[in-house]
C-alpha cells in the first residue's frame, strides 16, 4: 500500500495488471463454463433420437401385430439393438454427473433400468415369436418417452443455468473492469494530468523569467517529487538570477568606475608627462580623483635614490604632514582632506605595494591603502596601469634631466672651446705683445719700434673685441619661434639686411624630426656660414638648403663669391672651427669646397637622433603584422 501511495507509475501498472487479471479470469471462467456444457447439445439430440426410436419401435410392433414376416422381426431386432446402443452411449453417460445423488444421474439410471427390466425383455419376447400386447407396449412407450423428456428437460435446465452463470460472470467482471478503469482515470486526472498541467504552467512562467510561481503539489509520488524539485529549482533560479543581476550591476558599476578612472588617467597623462619634476602638481590631483572613484586611500609614492636605492617618500595624498623628502615647502597638495593620524594603524585597512619599474630598473614604490577584502581585480589592474604610467613619467623625467645635464655640459664644453680657440688665443697674443713692449721699454727702444707694437696691440684688441661680440651674439641665440624653420627664416632676413641681398631659403624637413639640441646646432652652423660669407665672400647670391632624405639631414650654404684660395684646405678661421666642432657633436660629415660656377659650398650631412632610433628597431616580419593590417595591405 505504501508503494502504491508513493509511486504513480506503480499505481498505473497495478491498474493495468488488475484490468488484465480481471479479463484473464473472465476468459478462464467463460472457458470453464463453456467446457462444462460441452456434450449437452449432443446428449439432447441423442435423447430426442431415443424418443423417436421409441415411437418407431411402437409402430413396428403395431405393424407386426397386423401381419408379421421374418423380415419385420429382423427389423425390430435391429431397432431394439440401436435403441439400446444409444441409451447406453458415452454421450448420455458423460452428460450426467458421476455423483450418485445427482438428479440427472438418477434419471438416466432410472431410464436405463426401465429399459433393461421392462421394455427390452418385452421386445426380445416379441422377436422370439411371442404374443404382441399393443396396449401394453403403448403404455411402456409413453412411460419411456416421459422419462426421456424428463432427462431432456434436466439437460436444458442445466444448460440454461450455466448460460445464466456465464452472463452473470461476464457482467460482474465487466463491472469490475469499469470500476478499475474509473478509479484509474480519476487517479490519473488527479495525480498526473493536473500536476503535469501545473508543471507546464511553471515551465512557461520560468521561461518568462517569473520565478515567483510555484506548483505546490501534495503527495509522495513521482510528479509530487518532481513538482517540489521544480519549486526548489525555481527558488534557486530566482536567487541565482537575483545574484546574477546584482553581480552584473556591480560589474557595470566597476566598469563605470574603471572607465572614469581610465579617463582621469588619460586626461592627467599630459600633465603627468609634461609636468617636469613637479610630481605634486601633476600626479596628486589624479591620485585624489582615483581615491574617490575606487574608494581607496591614502596613496603614497616613494622613489629610490639612484645612488644607494634608499626609499624616499615624495608624495602622499590626504596626509596630516608633509613627506620627509618634499621639495616644495609652499605646496599643499598632500595636505588636502587629511585623514586622522591613526589611519595607517587602522586594523580595517590593508596596503597594496606596487613596484615602479622601467624595464629592469626599480625606480620606486607605490603604496595604496584600501578597506580589507574590498579591492577587486579591476581596481588592481587599474592600479597596475597607474604604476606603469608613474614609472614612465618618472623615467622620462630622469632621462630629461640627464639629457639636460649632458646638453649643458656639451654646451659649456663648446663655449670653453670657442673661447679658447678665439678670445683666449687673441688674449695670449696680446699678452705676448705686452711682454715684448715691456722689454723694448726696458731697452729704451726707439718710439718708432714701439709704435709698431702699439699698432699690433690695437689691432689685436679690436679683433678680440669683435670676437667677443660675435661670441656673445652666438651664446645669446635662442629659438623663440615655433621651430627651426621660423628661426631660419629670421636668420635669412637678418643676413639679407646685413649683406644687402636676398638670402634664399629652401626648407623641407618633417616636423618634430630634430630635438632642441640638434636644432640649435643646425641654426648655429647656418649663422656661422652666413657670417663668414658676409665677411669674406663678397657674394651677390646666397642660398640656404635644408632637406631630409634617406634618414639623413642635408644642410647646404652656398654663395657666388670669390671662393677659397685652396679648395681642398680652407683657412682655419675660428668660425670654421666652431662649425667643425658642431658637426662633430652631431656625428655628421662636413665638406667646404669651391663651387664649379664660383663661390663656396658648405655641405653638412648627419643622421638625426630620431632616425637613428628608428634604424635600431627591428623590421617587422609578416608574422608580426596584425591580420587586419595584412588584409588591407
Amino acid at each position: 500500500m505504501k508503494l502504491l501511495q508513493r509511486s504513480l507509475v506503480t499505481r498505473i501498472l497495478a491498474a493495468l495488471i488488475a484490468i488484465s487479471g480481471i479479463a484473464f479470469i473472465s476468459i478462464i471462467l467463460t472457458m470453464a463454463i463453456s467446457n462444462s456444457t460441452r456434450g449437452y447439445a449432443s446428449a439432447i439430440n441423442v435423447a430426442g433420437s431415443l424418443r423417436m426410436s421409441a415411437y418407431r419401435l411402437l409402430g413396428e410392433l403395431q405393424h407386426l401385430h397386423y401381419g408379421a414376416t421374418a423380415r419385420d422381426h429382423a427389423t425390430l431386432e435391429n431397432m431394439t439393438a440401436q435403441f439400446d446402443e444409444r441409451l447406453f452411449s458415452q454421450i448420455l453417460i458423460q452428460s450426467a454427473p458421476q455423483t450418485q445423488h445427482h438428479e440427472r444421474h438418477q434419471q438416466l439410471a432410472a431410464l436405463q433400468d426401465y429399459w433393461q427390466r421392462t421394455m427390452q425383455p418385452a421386445l426380445e419376447d416379441v422377436t422370439a415369436g411371442g404374443e404382441i400386447n399393443v396396449e401394453g407396449f403403448e403404455a411402456m412407450t409413453a412411460t419411456m418417452v416421459g422419462e426421456i423428456e424428463t432427462l431432456v428437460e434436466q439437460l436444458e435446465r442445466s444448460t440454461e443455468a450455466k448460460m445464466r452463470w456465464l452472463g452473470i460472470v461476464q457482467l460482474l467482471f465487466l463491472l469490475l473492469i469499469a470500476l478499475v478503469v474509473t478509479v484509474s482515470l480519476f487517479d490519473l486526472r488527479r495525480n498526473l494530468i493536473g500536476p503535469l498541467h501545473r508543471l507546464v504552467i511553471l515551465a512557461r512562467e520560468v521561461s518568462q523569467r517569473n520565478f515567483a510561481h510555484r506548483v505546490q503539489l501534495a503527495g509522495s509520488d513521482e510528479l509530487a517529487l518532481l513538482g517540489r524539485t521544480f519549486d526548489t529549482m525555481a527558488a534557486d533560479l530566482a536567487a541565482s538570477y537575483a545574484a546574477l543581476e546584482d553581480k552584473v550591476s556591480r560589474k557595470e558599476q566597476a566598469l563605470e568606475r574603471s572607465n572614469q578612472a581610465m579617463q582621469v588617467m588619460h586626461e592627467a597623462s599630459r600633465t603627468l608627462f609634461g609636468g617636469g619634476n613637479d610630481l605634486c602638481t601633476s600626479a596628486a590631483p589624479m591620485l585624489r580623483e582615483l581615491e574617490t572613484l575606487l574608494a581607496i586611500g591614502p596613496i603614497r609614492l616613494s622613489l629610490n635614490d639612484p645612488f644607494d636605492q634608499r626609499r624616499m617618500p615624495v608624495l602622499q595624498t590626504r596626509s596630516v604632514a608633509r613627506p620627509p623628502y618634499c621639495r616644495d615647502s609652499a605646496c599643499d597638495a598632500c595636505l588636502v582632506d587629511p585623514l586622522p593620524d591613526d589611519r595607517d594603524a587602522n586594523d580595517n585597512l590593508d596596503v597594496l605595494q606596487l613596484s615602479i619599474r622601467a624595464g629592469g630598473t626599480l625606480l620606486g614604490h607605490l603604496e595604496v591603502w584600501y578597506p580589507k577584502n574590498e579591492l577587486d581585480d579591476t581596481s588592481r589592474r587599474l592600479l597596475n596601469i597607474l604604476a606603469d604610467k608613474l614609472a614612465t613619467a618618472v623615467y622620462l623625467q630622469r632621462r630629461i634631466e640627464e639629457q639636460q645635464h649632458i646638453t649643458l655640459i656639451n654646451e659649456r664644453t663648446i663655449i670653453a672651446r670657442e673661447l679658447h680657440d678665439s678670445l683666449a688665443q687673441s688674449l695670449s697674443y696680446l699678452k705676448m705683445q705686452v711682454a715684448r713692449l715691456e722689454r723694448m721699454q726696458q731697452k729704451e727702444a726707439p718710439r718708432e719700434a714701439q709704435a709698431t707694437v702699439f699698432d699690433e696691440l690695437r689691432s689685436g684688441l679690436n679683433s678680440a673685441y669683435r670676437q667677443l661680440r660675435e661670441l656673445l651674439s652666438t651664446f645669446r641665440l635662442k629659438l623663440e619661434g615655433p621651430g627651426l624653420q621660423f628661426a631660419l627664416h629670421q636668420t635669412a632676413e637678418e643676413f639679407s639686411q646685413r649683406m644687402g641681398l636676398s638670402v634664399a631659403l629652401d626648407y623641407a624637413v618633417p616636423p618634430y624630426l630634430l630635438n632642441p639640441n640638434e636644432e640649435i646646432h643646425v641654426l648655429q652652423i647656418v649663422r656661422e656660414a652666413l657670417a663668414n660669407t658676409h665677411k669674406h665672400a663678397q657674394a651677390h647670391w646666397v642660398s640656404v638648403t635644408v632637406r631630409f632624405a634617406d634618414t639623413r639631414l642635408q644642410l647646404k650654404v652656398e654663395d657666388d663669391g670669390i671662393g677659397l684660395e685652396d679648395a681642398s684646405s680652407p683657412p682655419m678661421h675660428y668660425g670654421l672651427v666652431i662649425i667643425r666642432d658642431r658637426v662633430h657633436t652631431l656625428n655628421g660629415e662636413l665638406s667646404i669646397v669651391n663651387r664649379p660656377t664660383g663661390g663656396v659650398c658648405v655641405d653638412v650631412s648627419f643622421t638625426p637622433l630620431t632616425a637613428r632610433l628608428n634604424q635600431l628597431q627591428p623590421t617587422p616580419t609578416t608574422d608580426d603584422v596584425p591580420v587586419h593590417k595584412r588584409k588591407r595591405s
